[in-house]
């Protein structure tokens, strides 16, 4: 059962979202997040140095180590690509990390903050994982993942790496506008859904959209949903820099 793929899971194996076990998964990684970050905040730099740069590293590991698993089980396909968000955050976070130029790393630091680390945050209360029961790798592999993109940020504004301004929201535009076409072009070639460009994921923002805007208007509502929860993300930042 631990390694077994979704479509190997007798159904009912999983949990609801809100559950139990939800909640418990949450105060787990909750618990792994607190101890990591205070032993950050009592090492030295040259500590904070490492514990930073590993974390997309044990990503870019985890993201390996899934391909393994999938091939060793007979289970590897086009649908299991690190083309999400919070795939492609592991990418961002190699080059916040080990980009020579202070500002590129900067740049795609703050995209860290601003975008990928809160994405998580909707993941982790919203996980669409929760068909496995709780001890199954892909389960386990879905809170780790996206723990580490959660705290990977945390750290960064622990360490004072950055500060967030909203004149740089243009940073999470640009960024967006490299990574969206092409995922979009590679989901209508596969009929894949990366990104959620397709179709809405059911009982979500996107899916309400879709309701009143349909398919695909409400990509549009999308888009501008994005951009007012990154402006909302900058404001205490703003105005704590502003004092």
């Amino acid at each position: 059962m631990f390694f077994r793929y979704e479509s190997d899971i007798p159904s009912g194996s999983g949990y609801r979202i809100f559950s139990a076990t939800h909640f418990g998964c949450l105060a787990a990684i909750g618990a792994a997040m607190a101890l990591i970050a205070i032993i950050f905040i009592r090492a030295g730099k040259r500590k904070r140095d490492l514990i930073i740069n590993a974390i997309p590293v044990f990503l870019i590991c985890m993201e390996a180590s899934k391909w393994l698993v999938l091939f060793s089980i007979h289970r590897a396909n086009i649908g299991m690509l690190p083309l999400h968000l919070c795939g492609l955050a592991a990418f961002d976070f190699l080059l916040a990390s080990f980009m020579p130029s202070s500002r590129a790393r900067a740049f795609f630091g703050e995209i860290a903050v601003i975008l990928l680390g809160p994405g998580s945050i909707f993941a982790l209360l919203l996980p669409d994982w929760t068909l496995y029961p709780a001890w199954n790798y892909f389960n386990l592999y879905g809170y780790i993942w996206h723990e580490m993109l959660l705290l990977y940020p945390i750290l960064l504004l622990i360490d004072k790496r950055l500060w967030p301004r909203i004149s740089h929201l243009w940073y999470e535009a640009v960024f967006l506008a490299v990574i969206v076409p092409p995922v979009y072009i590679f989901d209508k070639i596969t009929d894949c859904n990366y990104m959620f460009i397709n179709w809405p994921p059911s009982d979500t923002p996107l899916s309400f959209l879709a309701s009143k805007m349909g398919v695909p208007g409400y990509l549009a509502g999308y888009a501008l949903l994005a951009l007012m929860i990154m402006v909302i993300i900058y404001i205490p930042f703003e105005v704590i820099g502003r004092r």
